[in-house]
C-alpha cells in the first residue's frame, strides 16, 4: 500500500500500476486522492476548512503535523480549539436487515453521533492490537478476563482495541467497545467521550503501555 502511494507521488497513473498488481482502478482512485489532498494541505497550514477535510479522508494528527512542519500537541490544539472532534458510529452488526443495537463503535468525522454514553462507573481497557512477536494473544486472554472482572463488580467496562481476531473485539465481550488505532490521538478522543475513572494498560502489552 505504502510503495503504491509512493509510486503515485512520482507520477504513475491509475492505469499503469493497475496494469502490474490488477488491482480494480477504483480502489486505486481512493488512495491517489488521499495522496494527492497532501498538497493542498501543505499549501494551507492551520487552514479549518482544509483540515477538515483531511480529517476525513482519514489523515491523523501527526501526519497533517508532519506535512505542516509542527508538533502534533499544536495540530491537536488547533484541532480541539476549533471544535474539530470525531463522532463515534455505530458498526451495523446486522448487515443493514435489522436495526443494529449492538455497543460497537468507530470514529469518523461526521455529524451524527450515535454513541450516547452512560452515568455508570466505568473504567476502559486497552488492548493489544496486532498479534505479534513479543506480544501474543495471552494479552487478549488478559484483557477479557479484566473486562469480565470489572463486569461482575458492577463496572461499565470498554475496550478500545483494533484486532478483529481477538475474543476481546467481540460485540458482547464488554459492556462497549471501540474499534480504533492503538494511538494516542484515538485513545484520548475515547477517554473525552467517556470519561471513564480509570483506564487499565498493563493488559496491553508494550503497545498499551507506550501511550
Amino acid at each position: 500500500l505504502f510503495i503504491i502511494a509512493e509510486a503515485f507521488r512520482r507520477g504513475w497513473t491509475i492505469q499503469r500500476i493497475s496494469g502490474l498488481n490488477q488491482w480494480n482502478p477504483f480502489f486505486l482512485e481512493k488512495i491517489k486522492t488521499i495522496v494527492d489532498f497532501a498538497d493542498k494541505l501543505k499549501d494551507q497550514p492551520f487552514d479549518l476548512s482544509t483540515l477538515k477535510k483531511a480529517k476525513r479522508m482519514g489523515y491523523a494528527d501527526q501526519d497533517v503535523a508532519r506535512i505542516w512542519h509542527t508538533g502534533e500537541q499544536e495540530v491537536y490544539e488547533f484541532r480541539l480549539d476549533s471544535g474539530l472532534r470525531p463522532v463515534f458510529k455505530t458498526v451495523d452488526t446486522c448487515g443493514g436487515g435489522l436495526t443494529a443495537t449492538t455497543p460497537y463503535f468507530y470514529s469518523s468525522y461526521e455529524k451524527k453521533d450515535d454513541g450516547a454514553v452512560s452515568a455508570r462507573r466505568k473504567v476502559v481497557v486497552l488492548g493489544s492490537g496486532p498479534i505479534r512477536i513479543g506480544q501474543g494473544i495471552e494479552f487478549d486472554y488478559c484483557s477479557v478476563h479484566a473486562i469480565k472482572a470489572l463486569r461482575g463488580a458492577g463496572v461499565e467496562s470498554i475496550i478500545i482495541n483494533n484486532n478483529p481476531e481477538t475474543v476481546s473485539t467481540d460485540f458482547d465481550t464488554s459492556d462497549r467497545l471501540y474499534f480504533e488505532p492503538l494511538t494516542l490521538e484515538d485513545v484520548c478522543a475515547v477517554l473525552e467521550k467517556e470519561k471513564p475513572e480509570g483506564v487499565i494498560v498493563q493488559f496491553g502489552g508494550q503497545t498499551a503501555i507506550g501511550l
